[in-house]
């Protein structure tokens, strides 16, 4: 992957190595009804790749511990559980200017799709931090992976999950150039959220949830997932056109890590079976599947996943 003339962006909070005892509104359930510390310790695992509000992942596994109700709270949209001060723009660290680059790239493609739709893009903020920090979805954890807050309109990470994709769960060959690829699709899958928060697809999304029970409203998440993979595709296509950023391996490499943190391929490493009905981002084949058809394509109507026949 090409970094050297793709755009920095100025939208990088860096957080990493500050205090995170500000506090924040997480709290997870433990024993009687709820999920065990054992559940617990898998969902941090799993949590490096799932992707999204980490609430999500909590109900998700419920349904494969046969838990019951569970207590979450969260601070209301708008306030973060507690306050940080961190430097905003472009990071001088290699990780951190690699970073501000796929960032940059997001906003120059974003604002030209929104902008040929008659629309107006309005970027998000990604926040790098190490080990903990409050954001307005609850307390982010490293154990939680990357993840968009709807809240506040940001994609936290901490880049510590870039390691264990690598070396710990096989999403791209260890030491390869490809690997930059497979972490710029992580991102680009996370400001794929902020694009549908934008068009208004997760409050529409969220609202439908509340009506269902968990096995449909996992469905329903599946359906979010995969279009974020897809939207992922489509940020690649055009970058692509604009700055022939891709070199060979990369798109591979992506797919290897599309492939990694596919529920079906996490289910089997974590309890040695499968529950489709406790999907929430897609199985292995969907999540490469639907990236390519935003790659291919470079068009959003490729992204339809809510109407289409087959995910």
């Amino acid at each position: 992957m090409r970094l050297d003339e793709l755009p920095q962006s100025q939208n990088v909070e860096d957080r990493r190595g500050q205090d995170s005892s500000a506090g924040g509104g997480f709290g997870l359930p433990v024993g009687g009804g709820g999920l065990g510390i054992g559940t617990l310790i898998v969902l941090g695992l799993l949590g490096y790749f799932l992707g999204v509000d980490p609430r999500l992942l909590i109900g998700g596994a419920e349904i494969l511990s046969g838990g019951g109700s569970s207590q979450q709270q969260y601070p209301p949209a708008g306030q973060s559980g507690g306050s940080m001060e961190a430097h905003t723009g472009t990071p001088s660290d290699q990780m951190g200017q690699f970073v501000s680059a796929v960032l940059g790239a997001t906003e120059v493609q974003w604002q030209q799709i929104f902008g040929q739709n008659g629309k107006t893009y309005q970027a998000p903020k990604l926040v790098m931090f190490s080990g903990a920090t409050p954001s307005a979805c609850g307390f982010a954890q490293s154990a939680m992976g990357p993840f968009y807050c709807p809240n506040d309109r940001k994609v936290y990470l901490d880049t510590s999950f870039f390691r264990d994709l690598e070396r710990r769960f096989g999403g791209c060959d260890t030491g390869s150039k490809g690997c930059q690829f497979s972490q710029a699709y992580v991102i680009a899958h996370e400001v794929g959220h902020h694009v549908q928060n934008l068009l208004g697809v997760l409050p529409k999304v969220q609202e439908a949830q509340r009506g269902m029970d968990k096995t449909n409203a996992n469905h329903m998440q599946v359906r979010v997932e995969l279009q974020a993979d897809c939207l992922a595709g489509v940020w690649a296509h055009h970058s692509e056109e604009t700055w022939k950023f891709i070199e060979p391996g990369d798109v591979e490499a992506a797919m290897q890590t599309a492939a990694a943190i596919g529920d079906d391929r996490l289910q089997r490493q974590a309890q040695g079976y499968v529950v489709p009905d406790a999907f929430t981002h897609g199985s292995s084949e969907q999540r490469t599947r639907w990236f390519m058809a935003g790659l291919k394509s470079g068009d959003l109507k490729s992204c339809d996943t809510f109407n289409a026949a087959q995910l």
